[in-house]
């Protein structure tokens, strides 16, 4: 501690300032791997308890009310709203085919949720690229002018030259640590946002074969009825309190037959 502090009393402005940079990178990335590792927990958590208990389900009612007590972070309800919403109006969300409708909106409402599990992702990898080389900015700048001040003294020895220059490395090894955190944490993020994407692809597409299979089915089943029967061909129906008449039937209508 007793050399970071002589070095932060004999940088100047600049090395002052790496070093308050690469310790705000720090505090940014640390922040943003808890809340990060917390959330994906959580999500995988839901994912795996809410799939399984909507498709048990009885009823599509039912499985809305299990995603509702399971689904915590709201990962797997966005897709439920999409695949039972209605396009508004006389727009051109609602033209086209259904099938098309309900793609679309499946895939924005998947695209939603990626964007929040991936939130932080570009802040670690840029903090993991760019502080080692923060860290190395800081050392030359910390060499050069401890060099410079040396000359300026006149006296030059090896024991005035080690101090400052190993003070100066320092800064070095603070970037390199606040990069490595980062990079391991986006590698771990990444591969679970991954398989985050995967279960709810999977999801996205199960409820888009069962809301295209329920609409099939209502169509066929309203062509399936039957026609309602004809009257019958025999009588007409009585009307005026006048007697029924009798139509002729095929065999009294047919020409007689011809005596040779």
């Amino acid at each position: 501690m007793s050399g970071l502090a002589h070095f932060w009393s004999q940088g100047d402005a600049i090395s002052r300032g790496v070093a308050l940079l690469l310790l705000l990178m720090s505090v940014s990335a640390w922040v943003v791997i808890l809340w990060k590792g917390w959330l994906l927990r959580r999500v995988r958590s839901d994912i795996a308890r809410a799939v399984p208990a909507f498709w048990a389900a009885p009823t599509l009612d039912a499985g809305a009310k299990q995603l509702q007590a399971f689904d915590r972070e709201a990962a797997l309800r966005p897709l439920l709203a999409a695949a039972l919403a209605t396009p508004r109006g006389d727009t051109l969300e609602s033209r086209g085919h259904a099938e098309s409708q309900l793609t679309r909106r499946l895939r924005d409402a998947l695209h939603a949720v990626l964007a929040q599990l991936q939130f932080g992702q570009v802040l670690l990898a840029s903090i993991g690229s760019t502080s080692p080389f923060i860290g190395l900015f800081g050392t030359v700048w910390g060499i050069y002018h401890a060099l410079v001040a040396i000359s300026m003294a006149g006296a030059i020895s090896i024991e005035k030259v080690s101090g400052p220059v190993g003070e100066a490395l320092v800064m070095t090894a603070a970037g390199l640590a606040v990069a490595i955190p980062a990079v391991l944490a986006y590698n771990i993020f990444g591969k679970l946002v991954g398989a985050c994407e995967a279960e709810l692809e999977g999801f996205a597409h199960d409820l888009r074969e069962m809301v295209t299979d329920a609409a099939k089915a209502r169509p066929s089943n309203a062509r399936g009825r039957l026609p309602p029967p004809p009257p019958p061909r025999g009588r007409a129906v009585a009307s005026g309190g006048r007697a029924p008449l009798t139509w002729p039937s095929a065999a009294s209508s047919a020409p007689p037959a011809r005596s040779r």
